[in-house]
């Protein structure tokens, strides 16, 4: 049966003494409800602490058979690298945006990598034909590109539980690329909100290059799905407490335990993000202007976390020294004002709490979702009380019945906290019950089943729909088809060579120029490169391999074994070029980065060295612009690969082509691109044609692959350097022009 493969840090269990006991945490409550049901989950992660070698195979029987497990061994210094240094002291103040806190060290990323490494290799004992991998959190952000690596078909899914800062933050970050490559090997990843999945769309552009569409990332022969999934509850557990005697008998202690006293309450991991100190500025703000201090009780638990990371320790003397003096000004005979608790508490205890408080304080300074607010709400089933949450909390995207606070302003907050305790009980009624409707309806299970359900929707067999394969099939048939005379008319930036940053950069690699050697020694194929580029360029990378030449897109023009360069705009009139020029000029200075190239058939304005969306969007500009100029003219505007040029309509590839074409005959014409500028060639009325768009976009090319290698490969199949490969695999498919 294809089961769910979760992959996590840690497992749900802790072992201790030889004891297996069910641990805490947000995800472990949030996949509670899947556990132990029909998807048959496995859980592969670190149980905690070290277990020797004598009882690691006792400990893995165990585990497996009760609770559907499979333990990481890591050993202390490992795992303190790993989990105290990479992950804690370095990836997670910067998720957060907190780069004050981040530090590096090169031991520790070392660990880090080989650590995800173990999780991977674990993954692929264990996977099966159908099964779905799931790998959550920032701990484990390489694993997803190691399992495609291996495993390019494995369906795997990654969730990051944390916020995702903005590209200015996450550029900081000395192995930038390599998170970023890590989770591009999943098929699909998830976020909490979509302001998370905005700032990893424009990290991903900004950092590797790669443009995103709405939704997905295309990257070389992948395509990473992105989606947004708030996480819930597990809302069942709190309802079937609720109606129990012992929550009820709970819920009367704390009550007569503070009699007459209004509680306010807070839950929170002892962390830096959570805002302690400045939600204790808040408090004392409030205090002073309280005028009956016996009547409020706040209550705040504070779980111990990571004690091995300097920040939280010098955090925990911080707090606990802020809430002595706060209690040594504030207490009076009769009441001391805050009743700090360093400790997990149980289970059923927490929801008592959250029941009997009439307001709880949920104001971390970022956070990716926060269950502390949605597990407040879940226990008013039948009191009601104030949700104060920060703007800056993921649910707060969720929980419109919540009274927002900015956690960075405390005068504010202690007004919000007197607002929240002299709220009257209809208009508390009506924002509690329309929050607990949300956080019951869209629990843990939905949040876990939405994700699954998704991911298995997603199409990573190691190839597109059957129609695309097929059309891949026919493709390589087509050119591998033998005594045929076959025509190459193929662009060179963007479909023979990757785009460069540089545009001087992009000369041909060794393996091009190998490829290009095979083509040249076939009697019945003439290749042709067809190019926007000068003529010097192209004579200064390819004047050596005798093949065709064609500069300035169908301008200029050498014949294959020919050293002379011909014109074949000898009667187009370059006129307008001054005009022109001058508007290019202005969007040059307007845009850092962009820069004019002028040719002698046309002028190209380059944006590729500047903000990816600043270009894009003064490229926008410029086309309306020059399409305005232009209109009585014989001119073409050309919005290419980041470039925008402006050419006469009487000079185009697709003519070129045609001209070079005269007086011969061939069985077979294949024409490839990437952009505009090669549509002339997809549109040409010759016979037996086929054109090839490499990458997105509309087009009028009958077959697509996904970019230059791909398009290599396929060109290695006309000289039988293909392997044993029968057909196109992922990178072909029809064009949905």
């Amino acid at each position: 049966m294809a089961k769910i493969i979760n992959v996590s840090n840690r497992l749900p269990v802790t072992i201790s003494g030889g004891e297996i006991r069910k641990s805490s945490g947000g995800l472990v409550s949030a996949l509670e409800g899947m556990m132990g049901g029909d998807e048959g989950l496995l859980w592969i992660g670190w149980p905690g602490g070290a277990i020797g070698e004598e009882e690691r195979g006792e400990v893995e029987k165990r585990l497996r058979e009760e609770e559907g497990c499979l333990p990481i061994y890591l050993g202390k210094e490992e795992a303190g690298l790993f989990y105290e240094g990479f992950a804690n002291s370095s990836v997670w103040p910067m998720l957060h945006s907190m780069t004050w806190f981040m530090r590096y060290e090169g031991g520790w990323w070392e660990a880090y990598r080989d650590v995800n490494r173990r999780f991977a290799e674990k993954v692929l004992e264990v996977a099966e034909e159908g099964d779905v991998v799931w790998v959550h959190d920032y701990q484990l952000m390489l694993v997803p590109e190691m399992l495609k690596r291996e495993r390019p078909g494995l369906r795997v899914g990654f969730f990051l539980h944390t916020p995702f800062p903005s590209y200015e933050v996450f550029r900081c970050h000395p192995k930038r690329r390599a998170l970023l490559e890590g989770l591009l090997g999943a098929d699909l990843v998830g976020f909490h909100t979509f302001g998370y999945l905005r700032h990893f769309r424009s990290a991903v552009l900004r950092i590797l290059g790669l443009e995103s569409e709405f939704m997905h990332v295309r990257h070389g022969a992948h395509t990473t799905c992105l989606g947004v999934y708030p996480i819930g509850i597990n809302a069942g557990k709190f309802e079937e407490e609720l109606g129990t005697e012992r929550h009820a008998a709970e819920k009367k202690r704390i009550r007569e335990s503070n009699p007459g006293q209004k509680i306010v309450l807070s839950v929170e991991r002892l962390d830096y993000t959570k805002g302690i100190p400045r939600r204790l500025a808040a408090i004392r703000l409030f205090l002073e202007k309280c005028a009956d201090r016996d009547g409020i009780k706040f209550i705040f638990v504070s779980v111990p976390s990571r004690g091995g990371v300097e920040q939280y320790r010098e955090l925990r003397a911080n707090v606990e020294s802020r809430i002595g003096r706060m209690n040594g000004r504030f207490a009076t005979v009769h009441n001391s004002p805050i009743h700090f608790i360093h400790g997990s508490v149980e289970f059923h205890e927490l929801c008592a709490l959250y029941a009997a408080a009439d307001v709880a304080l949920v104001t971390p300074l970022v956070d990716g979702m926060n269950l502390v607010a949605k597990e407040y709400v879940a226990a008013k089933r039948e009191e009601t009380g104030v949700l104060l949450l920060s703007e800056f909390a993921g649910a707060a995207q969720e929980m419109f019945g919540a009274v927002q606070v900015n956690p960075y302003d405390p005068p504010a907050m202690a007004e919000a906290i007197r607002g929240a305790l002299g709220m009257p009980e209809e208009e508390k009624k009506r924002r509690m019950g329309a929050m607990r409707e949300v956080v019951m309806k869209f629990d843990a299970e939905a949040w876990a089943r939405s994700f699954v359900g998704d991911l298995r929707e997603i199409h990573c067999g190691g190839g597109e729909s059957r129609e695309a394969e097929a059309a891949g099939k026919e493709l390589r048939e087509v050119l591998m088809a033998k005594g045929k005379k076959m025509a190459i008319f193929v662009d060179y930036d963007g479909t023979l060579r990757e785009l460069e940053r540089e545009p001087m950069a992009a000369c041909p690699t060794e393996e091009l120029m190998a490829l290009l050697g095979k083509l040249k020694q076939k009697e019945d194929v003439e290749v042709t490169i067809i190019s926007g580029r000068k003529a010097e360029d192209l004579e200064g990378w390819l004047g050596e391999c005798g093949f065709g030449l064609v500069a300035e897109h169908g301008a200029i023009v050498r014949r294959a074994g020919s050293k002379v360069w011909e014109r074949l705009d000898l009667n187009v009139s370059y006129g307008w070029k001054g005009e022109i020029t001058h508007v290019l000029r202005g969007y040059e200075r307007s845009t850092p980065g962009s820069f004019v190239e002028e040719k002698q058939t046309g002028v190209v304005w380059h944006y590729r060295k500047s903000d990816m969306q600043f270009g894009e969007w003064k490229a926008k500009q410029l086309v309306e612009e020059l399409t305005a100029v232009t209109a009585n003219q014989p001119l073409e505007v050309r919005h290419g690969k980041k470039i925008v040029e402006v050419a006469s309509t009487l000079v185009n590839k697709g003519a070129a082509a045609i001209r070079l074409m005269e007086g011969k005959h061939y069985d077979l014409v294949v024409t490839a691109g990437d952009d505009l500028t090669d549509e002339s060639m997809f549109r040409m009325n010759v016979e037996n044609l086929v054109s090839i768009k490499v990458g997105e976009g509309a087009t009028s090319a009958r077959y697509r692959v996904r970019g230059p290698g791909e398009l290599r490969e396929l060109l290695a199949s006309v000289v039988g350097d293909s392997g044993s490969q029968t057909d196109m695999g992922p990178g072909v498919r029809l064009s949905q022009a």
